[in-house]
């Protein structure tokens, strides 16, 4: 989940300095200070505080929330490798949890790092998992992915330590695939590693087959790919838009891949011309509107709608689209851990930034929480 990002957020941090403001006027949003009678108040719509936004995942999956604690605080890996084994290999759901599984292990390595004599490296517990369960296909998964996360999180892509890295995932892409031949996360994790590791286009492409064999139609696996064809990778925005406009053209009903033009967008911006009148142009709002398409009509339980609707709410609130902003809001407010706000140093505080504008906005043209609540 790396991305690089060139956003309107400062801007934004300029016109507002906490999370609650708002003034209706003539000239629309205006700066009110927190504690002022005339400023808008998210909590009044149940939202969190932003000290309490879990940073973690981009949605709710209470299973996995429980089992990363339990995880984390006993160091004890057998409750990930029982929560993997009953996830559904083709499902969203497991590539998240395969992700979540190997991030965490990697944020405590970075945080009790290997060769300090005076503590036990954070991440046993993978370690632990990989050794005394060879054969155990979820474990293989999460460390292949572990690897691939350590790559990009400690090494500078390009040098021999990145190389390296890269070469001993690859390999553990194979083995956690020949461990699960149905499964088509290790293939998914082997996309950041043809990435990081420069195929070819042809090798791209077989590498794709693979995945569009086992799983045609996963959301994830298409956003993973969708980076490659990015001008900033191998490809370019018109090879990215062909990608993601084409994966939208034969998504079925129900799918989120409607919503891979958004995407596409997002990770071409610095391209664009950076002012107002982009969110109005024709192509971010097709984008837009066939995001909010997919969004309407994915399963509740799908678990790459919250990262559509997070990346919504930026969009839409750019576009100041306020009473759409807030219909994503009340439904993935409390998790953070989605584009655009992973691209922050503090996520939590630039949601809250956007999260304060889209309730401003929405109450500056007569929106109350009885009003979007009801």
């Amino acid at each position: 989940m790396e991305f690089i990002w060139v956003l309107f957020a400062v801007a934004f941090l300029g016109f507002v300095v906490a999370s609650i403001y708002r003034r209706r006027n003539a000239g629309g949003i205006a700066l009110a200070r927190p504690g002022d009678p005339d400023a808008a108040d998210p909590a009044a719509y149940g939202f969190l505080r932003q000290e309490d936004l879990d940073v973690r995942l981009p949605g709710p999956d209470q299973d996995l929330t429980d089992v990363l604690d339990l995880v984390q605080r006993t160091q004890d890996y057998r409750a990930a490798a029982q929560l993997l084994a009953g996830t559904e290999k083709e499902g969203e759901a497991r590539w998240q949890r395969v992700q979540a599984f190997a991030g965490a292990a990697s944020l405590e390595l970075a945080h009790k790092p290997a060769g300090d004599p005076s503590q036990t490296p954070g991440g046993q517990w993978l370690r632990v998992w990989r050794t005394e369960q060879p054969k155990d296909a979820g474990g293989a998964a999460v460390h292949a992915e572990f690897l691939v996360q350590q790559a990009w999180r400690t090494s500078t892509p390009g040098s021999d330590e990145f190389r390296i890295i890269m070469e001993e995932a690859r390999e553990a892409c194979g083995q956690a695939a020949l461990l699960a031949p149905g499964d088509p996360v290790p293939y998914l994790t082997e996309l950041s590693v043809a990435r990081g590791l420069g195929y070819s286009r042809e090798e791209f492409e077989q590498l794709w087959l693979k995945v569009l064999d086992r799983a045609p139609h996963h959301m994830g696996a298409h956003l993973a790919a969708l980076h490659y064809w990015c001008e900033k990778w191998y490809g370019s925005r018109e090879l990215a838009y062909s990608f993601a406009e084409s994966a939208a053209a034969r998504a079925p009903e129900g799918s989120l891949l409607s919503a891979l033009p958004l995407f596409a967008v997002f990770e071409h911006l610095q391209e664009l011309t950076l002012v107002a009148s982009l969110y109005e142009s024709e192509v971010v709002t097709k984008a837009m509107h066939g995001a909010l398409y997919a969004a309407g009509r994915a399963r509740p339980d799908d678990a790459v709608l919250p990262h559509v609707r997070h990346l919504l709410i930026w969009f839409l609130v750019n576009a100041s689209r306020w009473s759409e902003a807030m219909g994503q809001l009340i439904h993935v407010d409390g998790h953070v851990g989605a584009l655009p706000w992973t691209l922050s140093q503090d996520p939590a505080a630039e949601y809250a930034v956007y999260r304060a504008l889209a309730v401003a906005g929405f109450e500056a043209n007569g929106g109350t929480p009885a009003s979007l609540l009801h």
